[in-house]
């Protein structure tokens, strides 16, 4: 009885502390935990690769890497541990750095925390714990892994011709003094206030007692946000105060204040074809100028995370222009159902089963259809009481690899590397992007992509067990009408401002970047990432070499090449190896069983000895504009050239060239994909569509994040993984001679 007495004066001492808004306290860095890996972990695995890769890699090795992270210093990264909602807790850098080394066996990453929640206590100490996990890696010459610093500037609209995207900021340094002291946000109204009251807080602490401190230091995150004053406009960087908020509201913004710092960086953009974020009529176009691009430190792109792929462009649109200016909806085509179709749809079957009268319930579906057009990444919003099962396939692309949710065409790496910027014609700017791969995870977890096991712990899966606390964190309980109505987005939160339920079938486990690097050092790597001799995988560790020949030697991926003779090409590909179960003994040496388990789910990277097959090299061929208007459709060859494989598990190698490149005149742009034999991956399905006779989907059977999915459930289907490698940028040579000239 004095035990029950106790806890009930104690849960009543907490809630009045809590509506006093004093409990809580500010959440740290942690302590990393492990120690530097053995040398011979790193002996083994370089000689692994060096075994795998024979005379193909010269004097340069292959590293893999992650540089997109995050931990809970991110706002919703925070909000997704929440334990109620089926988070695992607070995960701060120091995780992060211990997940990288031990469970994921990462040679580089990047931590990546959205600008807009870092304060300058929180940007301190992620400085430190990069510094801390750097210290851990021994000789610097010869580091088991390199930490680098980052954020990411996480910009969005809902006006498609505002909105620019998310990008990620990395830093060559670490240290004091030669890196910003503040992370610059965008601006982000949404992120300014707690995303709920004190008594719902309350409610979730009593709910889940054990976790109770969490809850009670929700309010203290965002105060700690919103108490930190905006810097001012109009004053340069570096004499601003160290305690503001600095914004860039856009691209140019952002680079004229990374220009200020004059610190050596790097801009990625990415999850830019991810529609949940992205306004439907987005495209590249805007950004592609002198003044919101920036060529000597936008040179990345990521084509591939657990948002899904951002690689592959499509004719299709998710709205168009009418004649009046106006967007309207797209009729659907057999590849394609935009949602704003399905929409109408909905509705127009609600209307039927009513017993409306059929111009009523044909004028209400012209409604819906438009209605949703002119809500853009919120239309769901327009259909009252829709569920994630009415939407059916809508705004998939059916025959591309792992796409996101709402596919946006015109923010794929396909398009970037078709158009050209005529503003100055004598003077045409292109993108020159490498490719890459990352996780954008948020829990703490760079390089989540080893293996496809454990969905609720390993992707950005999110829901309660509780139907309760699912229908309270979101869901549509409306009455569903049989009519829409237009969105009213103002009191709308950010969890369903966006269709967060129906991205739960999107989300995947990750990519990768892999580097060609001369050493693992900081230096080695970074140099790696300034040639573009990059590539990409979606998740595992497949080795690829992509050359063009010529007599000089060799030109990797990356390199823009002036040419007058047929280009001829040698790609190589080496399969991933095979996964063992559980973690290795190193892992267990340096992080302990319980917390082996706690960060790593109790399964790490663990390779066998077996290689996994290279089923085939794809070659596509893109040939950027030359003329305003030119369609992009007809200019990207996707696949241009297949090569079959043997299957042999010592890889796959091939040699090609292109004989209609010299009469062409105009540059030719070239990358290849090397797919990997089919294996399983989580949600590789999404919707988990069923097809009636002529491939149309009928129903969908949604890979839930709350209760709806067991979370023992991965939503596992076969797929084949793949890697893409950075392009080479092949220019026509004037005068005819026969000869080779790289261009810087």
């Amino acid at each position: 009885m004095k035990r029950f007495a106790r806890t009930g004066i104690l849960i009543a001492a907490c809630a009045a502390v809590l509506l006093l808004g004093a409990c809580g306290e500010p959440q740290g860095r942690g302590e990393i935990a492990g120690p530097r890996l053995p040398d011979a972990v790193i002996v083994q695995r370089e000689q692994s690769r060096a075994q795998a890769t024979g005379a193909r890699g010269g004097e340069r090795q292959i590293l893999f890497g992650d540089l997109h992270a995050h931990t809970s210093y991110s706002p919703d990264a925070f909000i997704m541990s929440v334990p109620l909602m089926g988070g695992s807790g607070l995960h701060p850098p120091a995780d992060a750095c211990d997940f990288a080394r031990y469970c994921a066996a990462l040679d580089f990453w990047s931590i990546n925390d959205h600008a807009e929640g870092l304060s300058p206590r929180r940007w301190r100490e992620t400085r430190q714990s990069i510094r801390e996990c750097n210290e851990r890696a021994g000789d610097p010459d010869h580091p088991d892994m390199v930490a680098f610093l980052g954020w990411e500037w996480s910009q969005v609209d809902l006006q498609p011709q505002r909105h620019y995207g998310h990008k990620n900021v990395i830093f060559l340094d670490t240290a004091e003094g030669a890196v910003p002291t503040r992370a610059i946000a965008a601006p982000r109204e949404q992120l300014g206030s707690a995303p709920m009251g004190r008594a719902a807080q309350l409610l979730m602490s009593l709910m889940d007692f054990e976790n109770r401190e969490f809850y009670w230091g929700i309010q203290q995150y965002y105060d700690e946000m919103s108490d930190t004053p905006p810097c001012a406009q109009g004053v340069d960087t570096r004499e601003l105060p160290e305690d503001c908020h600095e914004t860039a509201a856009d691209p140019r913004a952002l680079f004229s204040k990374l220009d200020q710092w004059g610190y050596d960086s790097i801009v990625i953009p990415h999850g830019n074809a991810w529609g949940m974020n992205t306004p439907p009529t987005t495209s590249f176009d805007k950004q592609l100028n002198r003044r919101q691009h920036d060529p000597a430190r936008q040179i990345l792109f990521e084509v591939y995370s657990g948002h899904g792929n951002s690689e592959e462009y499509r004719d299709w649109r998710a709205a168009v222009r009418g004649e009046d200016g106006g967007l309207e909806c797209p009729a659907p085509s057999d590849d394609y159902l935009p949602c704003c179709w399905r929409a109408g749809q909905i509705i127009r079957q609600r209307c039927d089963d009513a017993g409306e009268e059929a111009a009523a319930c044909a004028r209400r579906e012209r409604e819906a259809r438009q209605h949703y057009v002119d809500a853009g990444i919120s239309g769901h919003l327009t259909v009252p009481g829709q569920v994630v099962e009415d939407w059916l396939d809508c705004g998939t692309c059916p025959d591309c690899f792992n796409a996101p949710m709402d596919h946006r065409p015109m923010t794929t790496a396909q398009y970037a590397m078709a158009i050209t910027d005529f503003e100055q014609p004598r003077r045409p700017l292109n993108y020159r992007f490498g490719f890459i791969g990352s996780s954008d995870n948020h829990r703490s977890q760079p390089g989540t992509g080893y293996k496809e096991v454990r969905r609720k712990f390993m992707t950005e899966a999110f829901g309660s067990a509780n139907p309760r606390m699912a229908a309270m964190a979101g869901g549509d309980r409306r009455e569903p009408l049989p009519f829409s109505r237009p969105a009213q987005t103002a009191d709308v939160g950010l969890q369903n401002l966006r269709n967060m339920e129906r991205q739960n079938s999107f989300w995947l486990t990750g990519g990768l970047v892999a580097v060609h690097a001369q050493g693992r050092d900081r230096e080695a790597i970074w140099d790696g990432l300034q040639r573009k001799e990059v590539y990409g995988t979606s998740g595992d560790r497949i080795l690829l070499w992509f050359d063009l020949l010529h007599p000089a030697g060799r030109a990797p991926m990356g390199a823009e090449v002036t040419l007058s003779t047929t280009p001829r090409f040698r790609v190589g590909a080496v399969g991933a190896l095979r996964q063992l179960p559980g973690c290795p003994a190193y892992a267990h040496d340096g992080l302990g069983a319980e917390r082996l388990q706690s960060l790593c789910g109790g399964e790490c990277y663990h390779p066998g000895d077996e290689r996994l097959a290279i089923e085939r090299i794809e070659v596509v061929r893109i040939r950027p504009q030359v003329a305003p208007g030119e369609p992009v459709g007809q200019l990207i060859e996707d696949p241009w050239r297949v090569f079959a494989c043997s299957g042999d598990p010592v890889g796959c190698e091939v040699e090609f060239d292109d004989p209609q490149f010299a009469a062409a005149g105009r540059e030719f742009i070239y990358y290849v994909r090397a797919v990997q034999e089919e294996t399983t991956m989580i949600n590789a399905a999404n919707l988990r569509c069923e097809y009636d006779e002529s491939g149309q989907c009928i129903a969908v059977n949604p890979c839930y994040g709350d209760y709806r999915t067991p979370a023992r459930e991965d939503c596992i289907a076969p797929a084949r993984q793949r890697a893409w490698s950075s392009p080479i940028f092949v220019a026509p040579a004037e005068g005819g001679a026969a000869h080779v000239e790289e261009r810087q």
